[in-house]
């Protein structure tokens, strides 16, 4: 597992932390492992494929995706209300400080926003999301940034934050009125519908958008702003309804169904580990 840290730097010393010190403490106690990247197995390989030489593949250079087990969840909530609506195209927007989509039709993952790591993808927090490669050559190469420092920059620098100047907390760029902040929410909305646009043509269609996760779950600018994108997409957004946080914030005569469902990543959790104390 510390070999993966590369791909979730920020994540990953947090998860092996407690797992060392529960197994100094309880050597004999079960540790049961769920892993992010776990629902997404289901992607085709043509999807998950970088364009780089193939004697990479088996260093296991690939993408992964990310926010699995919301995803996970958030598939199981809507088979539970109805197994027509699972059978929907879907597009899942897992929008927080991380923030990453995922297309998914009955319940499998068919394509995601997130790569090899938790840094590729959408606009995010303190992460830059997807970026030209040429960027990061250019500073390793030409301005000798490179290491732990590019790491930190791109990680924790970046996103929201580094965008705005002012916070990575979408609560705090919503209420200021610097344009730094209105842009760096403009362009988080953006990505995010160019991101669902793409995965649209994954599934062959968008029926159904679902919004979770902080950001999705709690800012009806976002939302609109994103919806307000994709309307070429049949994506019709009730304004009132979306104020008000209903599940529902999609108008009668939308062609997609538009969702707020909130998530729970830890009752997945749990239930993959009881599922494990049972075997």
């Amino acid at each position: 597992m510390d070999r993966l840290t590369p791909l979730a730097p920020l994540h990953q010393p947090r998860s092996l932390a407690p797992i060392r010190t529960l197994a100094a403490l309880r050597p004999d106690l079960p540790q049961v492992g769920c892993f992010d990247t776990a629902f997404h197995q289901t992607i085709d390989p043509i999807v998950s494929r970088f364009a780089l030489p193939r004697k990479y593949d088996a260093q296991g250079i690939r993408r992964y995706g990310f926010h699995g087990l919301s995803y996970e969840y958030i598939a199981g909530r809507l088979k539970a209300m109805s197994p027509a609506l699972a059978a929907k195209r879907t597009i899942v927007a897992h929008l927080g400080n991380g923030a990453s989509l995922c297309a998914m039709r009955d319940g499998r993952s068919f394509d995601t926003t997130m790569g090899f790591s938790a840094l590729d993808g959408l606009v995010m927090g303190t992460r830059c999301g997807a970026i030209d490669p040429g960027v990061l050559l250019y500073f390793v190469l030409e301005r000798g940034i490179a290491g732990e420092a590019l790491q930190h920059m791109l990680y924790e620098e970046s996103g929201l934050l580094g965008i705005s100047g002012i916070s990575g907390d979408m609560r705090t760029l919503e209420a200021s009125d610097s344009p730094h902040a209105r842009e760096a929410v403009e362009l988080f909305a953006f990505r995010a519908a160019r991101e669902a646009a793409a995965l649209a043509n994954t599934l062959g269609g968008l029926e159904c958008l679902v919004f979770t996760a902080g950001i999705g779950e709690r800012s009806a600018p976002v939302r609109k702003a994103i919806c307000e994108r994709l309307d070429w997409l049949g994506v019709a957004i009730d304004e009132p309804a979306n104020a008000a946080h209903a599940e529902i914030i999609s108008r009668p005569n939308s062609k997609v169904e538009i969702r707020v469902v909130a998530t729970d990543e830890e009752s997945i959790i749990a239930r993959h580990t009881r599922m494990q104390g049972n075997a």
